[in-house]
């Protein structure tokens, strides 16, 4: 079998002229020849052909090939090179089969780390390289985190359009490969590119947001989406009405609002049964933040569990490291050292701000303790 060619120390028009020989031996309608238009024009109809290599258990060639394109690529003029680039893009978005579909997304993923960091293409690059990620479940290798990706722009930041389109695609993408915690980061991201001024036109990105966050089984401080201008252009809605149940309301408003609006709750793509255990883990933090002491029935009432079931949901919530406790069974009670709260307000940073005082009063009576010692022993040494 024909291997494609290796280029090595020739020019663009005769690494350009290889590889249409290379593809027009694979059966691709073009010419041998070189373009008397210039490279630019060469490069379009290579990549206008280039699926001619697309080949099962041929997937290694394949990438080569793909690579011998981006190394001629980017040394065209970033002026000239923009539509070539998307048209390589939407190529190789469309590369058929799994593991062709991997060799794409090496190249592209090549292609975005060769383009200069102020090149406004590498938005694009990146935009076609999470489709594909997509496609081939490996987000992994292409998105760590929220702040990784805006390094990634920190040269030639995307317009806020360009960001929207990117994070709603992202936040699909994490969502589907199970990445609940970095999908709702990228929904509060998405929500927050938008202003004042169009907070109203964000209406669906903040519903959706809403109704992520509510069923990711992971995320238990809501208050934050609140303070988000696209949120509060919700008020008087039921999503908002939901979301404030869940930010500082207890199980008991949750049933009354469930039983008067189920449709809505499955119309949002939330689960009953998942709410009410959110709820209970929700209600039993608040009781622990004014509580240091909680019997058992207290527990068993406020959150609707069986007597049997308060031991086993205890534990569950120690799993969750959201309160620190100790169980007495013999006593029937919870005693929680600490809780981590709700909401995030001015009482909470009232009690932080005492908690430091009182620890920088406690740190200079040690200082002056350590200070008289210090004297005492140097009296007694004289």
């Amino acid at each position: 079998m024909q291997l494609p060619p290796v280029f090595i120390d020739i020019s663009l028009e005769e690494q350009a002229q290889e590889l249409r020989a290379y593809l027009k031996s694979l059966g691709a309608e073009i010419s041998e020849e070189k373009s008397v238009k210039g490279i630019e024009d060469d490069l379009h109809k290579i990549i206008g052909v280039c699926d001619a290599c697309f080949r099962e258990g041929q997937e290694a060639e394949v990438e080569t090939v793909l690579n011998d394109i981006v190394s001629i690529m980017v040394l065209v003029p970033m002026e000239r090179a923009e539509n070539i680039i998307l048209a390589f893009c939407e190529k190789l978005a469309k590369a058929p089969g799994h593991k062709l579909l991997v060799a794409s997304l090496r190249a592209l993923w090549l292609l975005f780390q060769s383009l200069d960091e102020r090149s406004p293409m590498r938005y694009h690059v990146y935009y076609h390289l999470i489709q594909i990620a997509n496609q081939t479940d490996q987000v992994k290798s292409v998105f760590r985190d929220i702040d990784y990706l805006k390094q990634q722009f920190s040269f030639c930041p995307p317009s806020s359009e360009q960001l929207q389109k990117l994070y709603r695609l992202l936040h699909e993408v994490l969502v589907k490969s199970n990445q609940s915690e970095q999908a709702a980061k990228v929904m509060i991201e998405l929500l927050g590119t938008y202003t004042a001024e169009n907070a109203s036109h964000a209406r669906d990105d903040a519903i959706r947001c809403i109704a992520s966050a509510l069923a990711d089984p992971n995320t238990f401080l809501l208050d934050p989406l609140l303070s988000l201008k696209p949120v509060r252009f919700l008020e008087g809605e039921l999503i908002h009405d939901l979301l404030s149940i869940f930010v500082s309301d207890n199980l008991q408003s949750y049933l009354n609002f469930y039983q008067n609006h189920k449709e809505f709750v499955t119309s949002q793509g939330l689960n009953h049964e998942q709410n009410m255990q959110k709820m209970r883990l929700l209600s039993f933090m608040q009781l622990a933040e004014t509580n240091p002491e909680i019997n058992f029935e207290t527990i068993q009432k406020e959150l609707q569990i069986g007597a049997d079931e308060v031991e086993a949901f205890i534990i569950e919530v120690l799993k969750t490291k959201l309160v620190r406790a100790r169980m007495d069974q013999a006593a029937r009670k919870v005693y929680t050292s600490s809780t981590m709260h709700r909401t995030f307000g001015r009482a909470q940073w009232q009690q932080l701000h005492n908690l430091l005082f009182a620890w920088k009063g406690n740190l200079q009576s040690v200082q002056e303790g350590m200070k008289n010692i210090t004297a005492a022993q140097l009296e007694l040494l004289n």
